[in-house]
C-alpha cells in the first residue's frame, strides 16, 4: 500500500464498485478512514501487517453504508495513524498526509487522511473516528468543523476498536451546511429539545493555551461565541483535578487498547512506530484494579458534569492548545503538546458527552478552533448552535 500525492490522503488501493442510493447526499463524494469496513476492500488500520492478514469484508460498516444509501459516492479509503492510536497524523509506514491550510504543520490524527482529503478538496465528506481527540484535533488544525458525537449514538459495527468505552464515529465535511446534512442521516433526532443557552467554563482549561498569541486568538473566538450566547460563568471544578482526569483518560484508553490489540502485537515483531509502541507498552503495564478504579473516578466525573450542564448548559473551551505543531517538531515537543491536548479532550471523552469544534480562529497563520460541550445526546442541537455562530461570524 502506498498513498497518492500530493496530499497523501487517499490510500492507493483498487476501488470496488459500490452503488449509491438516492437521497440528501446526492452529488457528494465520500472518503472512508481505513478502520471502517468497506465491502470488498481489506481494512488495513494503518498497519501493513494488519492489511496483509485481513480478508475483504462482505459487508460495509452500517454507519458508512447509511451515507452511501443517502447518495454519497465512495472515492476511496483514507490514511489513518497506526491502529488509530496517535494524535499528530504521522504514520511511520506512509508519507504523512498534508495539512492543506498549513502545509508546514501536521494534519492531526488519527483521522489524518480524512481531514486532509476534505480540507484539500479531494472529497466533500470523509468519515473518521474520535477516541482521544481524533476528530477534534484534526478539525482544529485544518480549519474544519468537527463533532465528537455522544458515545454510543452512532453504531461502530464493522469498525476496528481502539478503546471501546471511548470510541466514537465522526466525520468531516466541506462546510457546516453539509456537516448538518450528514448529521441528520447519521444521528436522527435528539431525544430532547435542548436549549443550550447557559454558557459555563472551567478557568483552568484556558491556562493550557501555549502563549500570549494563542490567548489573544482564543479571546477573539470567545468574543464571537459570547456575542451569541452571552458571557460564560465560571463553573465549580469537578472533584477530580485536571491532572486526575488526564490520567484517568490515559489509563482507561491504554488499558482498553492493550486488551483489544495486545495479543496481536505480542504474537511477533509488528514494527510499530515508536510513539504508538510506547502507548501500547504503557497499556500493557496497567492492571485491572487500576482500570476499575479509574472507571469509578470516571463515573463520578460524568455525574458531576451532567449536573453542571443539565439540559441547557454549554461548556466553552479551547479545542487544542494552539496551532498544529510543525511537521519538523521534535518527538519530545510533540509529546508535550499532546499532553496538553489530552487535558482539553478528557472532559468529552470521559463523560461521553458531545463536543463540537468551530473553525473561528487563526494563530501564527494557521487554523485554530474553539469548542462547545453539550449534554448527553445534544448532538443535533450542538450542530444547529454551531451553524448559527459560524453564520453570525461571517456577517461580521
Amino acid at each position: 500500500m502506498s498513498t497518492i500525492p500530493p496530499l497523501n490522503a487517499l490510500l492507493d488501493l483498487p476501488l470496488v464498485n459500490l452503488s449509491s442510493g438516492d437521497g440528501p447526499l446526492n452529488g457528494e463524494t465520500l472518503g472512508v478512514k481505513d478502520i471502517f469496513d468497506v465491502a470488498g476492500m481489506r481494512t488495513g488500520c494503518g498497519n501493513p501487517q494488519k492489511y496483509d492478514e485481513s480478508l475483504p469484508p462482505s459487508r460495509t460498516a452500517p454507519a458508512v453504508q447509511s451515507l452511501f444509501d443517502a447518495g454519497a459516492r465512495f472515492i476511496g479509503k483514507t490514511q489513518t495513524d497506526e491502529l488509530a492510536f496517535s494524535m499528530m497524523g504521522q504514520n511511520t509506514h506512509f508519507p504523512y498526509p498534508v495539512n492543506p491550510k498549513a502545509p508546514d504543520r501536521v494534519t492531526g490524527g488519527s483521522s489524518s487522511g480524512s481531514v486532509s482529503a476534505v480540507a484539500g478538496g479531494l472529497a466533500t465528506i470523509a468519515v473518521g473516528s474520535d477516541t482521544g481527540g481524533s476528530i477534534r484535533a484534526p478539525a482544529s488544525f485544518c480549519g474544519l468543523v468537527g463533532l465528537r458525537t455522544t458515545h454510543g449514538r452512532i453504531s461502530l459495527e464493522g469498525t476496528m476498536p481502539l478503546a471501546h468505552s471511548l470510541d466514537t464515529f465522526g466525520w468531516f465535511a466541506k462546510d457546516i451546511a453539509l456537516y448538518e446534512k450528514v448529521g441528520a442521516v447519521l444521528l436522527g433526532p435528539d431525544t430532547s429539545d435542548f436549549k443550550l443557552n447557559r454558557p459555563i467554563f472551567f478557568p483552568l482549561l484556558e491556562h493550557l493555551l501555549l502563549g500570549e498569541a494563542e490567548d489573544t486568538a482564543y479571546r477573539n473566538m470567545y468574543a464571537i461565541v459570547s456575542g451569541h450566547l452571552g458571557h460564560a460563568r465560571s463553573a465549580r471544578q469537578p472533584t477530580a483535578s485536571m491532572d486526575d482526569l488526564y490520567l484517568c483518560l490515559r489509563q482507561v484508553q491504554a488499558f482498553e487498547a492493550w486488551s483489544e490489540h495486545g495479543a496481536w502485537i505480542s504474537a511477533k515483531e509488528r514494527n510499530l512506530g515508536p510513539a504508538v509502541k510506547e502507548r501500547f507498552d504503557y497499556g500493557s503495564t496497567i492492571d485491572l484494579e487500576t482500570y476499575q478504579r479509574q472507571m469509578t473516578r470516571r463515573d463520578l466525573f460524568r455525574r458531576e458534569l451532567a449536573d453542571l450542564l443539565k439540559d441547557d448548559g454549554i461548556m466553552v473551551l479551547p479545542t487544542v492548545p494552539g496551532a498544529a505543531p510543525l511537521v519538523s517538531t521534535s518527538f519530545e515537543d510533540s509529546q508535550a503538546y499532546r499532553e496538553r491536548c489530552v487535558r482539553l479532550f478528557c472532559l468529552s471523552g470521559l463523560s461521553g458527552f458531545p463536543q463540537i469544534t468551530l473553525p473561528l480562529g487563526e494563530v501564527h497563520g494557521a487554523p485554530f478552533g474553539i469548542s462547545l460541550i453539550g449534554p448527553k445526546g445534544s448532538d443535533r442541537a450542538l450542530l444547529k448552535l454551531g451553524r448559527t455562530i459560524l453564520q453570525s461570524a461571517e456577517r461580521v
